[in-house]
């Protein structure tokens, strides 16, 4: 009986530090607040948004396209999560951000910064023919349990210049080196507004894994991440990405949810992939 009883706790112990070497992150493209559209206003759809995040329950949220007021609804209604990161005019200005959010009773955080995908990017700066600045939130957490340390980067490349998607491809692999992470656990994610075969993911590609494209296990979900509030299109276009590097992808979706209303939360599908650290 006592043996019985002694290999029953270490079956327990094993099967929490199991549990405690999985995590999951999610990308999500939110779509800035902006009245004119409608029925997908952000004022119509924010509740539905926020009850998604909450449903997955990702350890790691990578949101683009949140305007301040969008970031502080989130912050006020997930109460389990902190968040780091501000827009891309700077701390404190009315712009698009791309926050971080993490679950704080799981991960501590050691390091938070805003870079800016141009030339210079420890200050507030519009790189190469990029039509607006753009940022990448970093962040460096500690699993409370495990000790093991995580790497992020949640993302915006431009949506028009080419140069610049190309060229913040290329910043984002030489951080890597510059911070030291090549033999690291490391996560790129975002809205990077390109899709597979095009330049930029082919500089990313040769640095980071595709999740999308993962061993042991096939993608869930539509191929396609941007829908364009379309309810009725074939969704192709991925754009969306969740990228890693020391890490082994376990599962990769893409979540087509929809709203009560039958339209989509967002004009992206956010991507959720679970991880073993």
């Amino acid at each position: 009986m006592r043996k019985r009883v002694v290999l029953g706790a270490i079956l327990f112990v094993l099967f929490c530090v199991g549990l405690a070497g999985q995590s999951s992150v999610m990308a999500y493209n939110i779509r800035y607040n902006n009245p004119n559209d409608g029925p997908d206003w952000w004022e119509h759809r924010k509740e539905e948004v926020v009850e998604l995040m909450a449903y997955y329950q990702a350890d790691f949220i990578g949101v683009q396209e949140a305007l301040p007021e969008q970031t502080s609804f989130i912050d006020q209604q997930l109460s389990e999560y902190h968040y780091i990161g501000f827009g891309r005019d700077g701390e404190g200005t009315d712009s698009e951000g791309a926050p971080i959010f993490y679950k704080h009773s799981e991960f501590e955080l050691l390091k938070s910064e805003v870079l800016w995908l141009s030339e210079t990017p420890t200050s507030i700066s519009k790189g190469w023919d990029a039509a607006l600045n753009r940022v990448t939130t970093y962040g460096v957490f500690r699993h409370r349990q495990t000790g093991d340390t995580l790497h992020i980067f949640n993302c915006h490349f431009d949506h028009r210049g080419e140069v610049a998607r190309e060229k913040s491809a290329e910043l984002l692999v030489d951080l890597l080196k510059t911070k030291g992470l090549q033999n690291k656990g490391v996560i790129l994610m975002g809205d990077l507004n390109c899709e597979p075969e095009s330049r930029p993911m082919q500089v990313l590609l040769a640095t980071y894994e595709d999740t999308y494209h993962g061993k042991g296990y096939q993608a869930y979900g539509p191929k396609g991440t941007f829908n364009g509030f379309d309810t009725e299109l074939e969704v192709t276009a991925r754009i969306d990405y969740i990228l890693t590097r020391g890490l082994q992808a376990t599962s990769h979706r893409i979540i087509d949810d929809r709203r009560r209303n039958n339209r989509y939360p967002s004009d992206h599908f956010p991507v959720l992939v679970r991880f073993s650290m």
